[in-house]
């Protein structure tokens, strides 16, 4: 298939393109357009599978230049483009709307009345605000706790919307908590991770929310199922390892792993304000699995094989020498 990715640089990205290409796609791959010419996280990958993929830098939010882009033989648009730090939306909620929302309608515009196969749009687990009702189905309501959430309601309902008015072919993948290589520490894992490699004391917000927490190959492996069926199109499906482990068990985790006695000191600039913290989030994944007949691997005690696989990654110096570790980046 020829492929369209955006936000490919990213975490999730970065690695969704590598998969892609080993399975023999045809690849563009879009990067944020800057003026050091980084290509993010694809600069690190395997040169020769970097090769095979045509990366081209711009904006989402410019659908004068997207135009150029998607183009008539394009088959799937996958849509990884986002801003995702939930502190940074308290600060400048205005440009996640821009990113998220309307880059977001930009592409669905482009792709009407085209041979454009499926859109899959990225949501995320954030939507469901703290949940009613455990595990969280699709059926849930949603409610926007941060302005990054809302951002990302917006972008689900329009790209819904033009399924419904346009038979736009979307699909709505909605990832809970995925970890491993390359993730940013604005994520929980890494933040620990880095901590305790460094200084052996974590500084955190609050230690009590739970998550579902899942490795980064499994969300990448539900990527590619969707794009081997229609059954998803005009769907939202949760992409979860369905297991929830709260923040202080996972530090308890890492240093067991680690081998190293640690500490916790709260910082209250880490706190999200208390009608924004979302208190849990646990997947129900069955109409993945229906569906996309995806399963995660890395469940239960799959999750310490992932967990192991990421404290290996960023234990190497080349790795973690491209963090600032000792900058919260708020």
């Amino acid at each position: 298939m020829k492929i369209f990715l955006t936000g490919s640089e990213g975490f999730i990205g970065s690695h969704l393109a590598e998969k892609l290409v080993k399975n023999g796609h045809d690849l563009t791959c879009l990067v944020l357009y800057n003026s050091f010419n980084s290509w993010g996280w694809l600069d690190s990958i395997d040169k020769k599978i970097k090769k095979n993929i045509n990366i081209v830098t711009g904006d989402v939010r410019d659908e004068f230049f997207l135009k150029q882009l998607i183009k008539k033989n394009t088959d799937v648009v996958i849509n990884l483009a986002a801003l995702i730090g939930i502190p940074y939306s308290y600060r400048s909620p205005k440009s996640y709307f821009e990113t998220n929302s309307i880059g977001l309608m930009n592409i669905l515009n482009l792709t009407l009345n085209s041979n454009i196969k499926k859109i899959i749009h990225t949501s995320t687990s954030e939507v469901y605000g703290t949940p009613k009702y455990i595990p969280i189905d699709e059926k849930h309501l949603v409610s926007a706790q941060s302005p990054y959430a809302a951002s990302k309601i917006a972008a689900d309902q329009i790209a819904l919307s033009y399924n419904k008015s346009f038979n736009s072919p979307v699909t709505i993948l909605r990832p809970f908590n995925t970890f491993g290589p390359r993730q940013s520490l604005r994520a929980i894992i890494p933040t620990i991770i880095t901590q305790v490699l460094t200084n052996k004391v974590v500084k955190l917000g609050s230690i009590y929310p739970t998550r579902d927490l899942t490795y980064v190959d499994d969300t990448t492996d539900a990527f590619l199922s969707a794009l081997n069926t229609k059954k998803d199109i005009g769907e939202i499906i949760n992409i979860g390892s369905g297991f929830e482990i709260s923040v202080k068990e996972l530090v308890l985790k890492i240093s067991n792993i680690l081998g190293y006695k640690i500490s916790i000191q709260k910082e209250s600039k880490r706190m999200r304000p208390k009608k924004s913290e979302i208190d849990r989030l646990f997947a129900n994944n069955k109409k993945a699995k229906k569906i996309l007949n995806w399963a995660p691997k890395y469940k239960k005690k799959g999750f310490e094989k992932g967990l192991r696989k990421t404290i290996e990654w960023f234990s190497k110096k080349q790795n973690i020498d491209q963090y600032k570790i000792n900058i919260f980046n708020d």
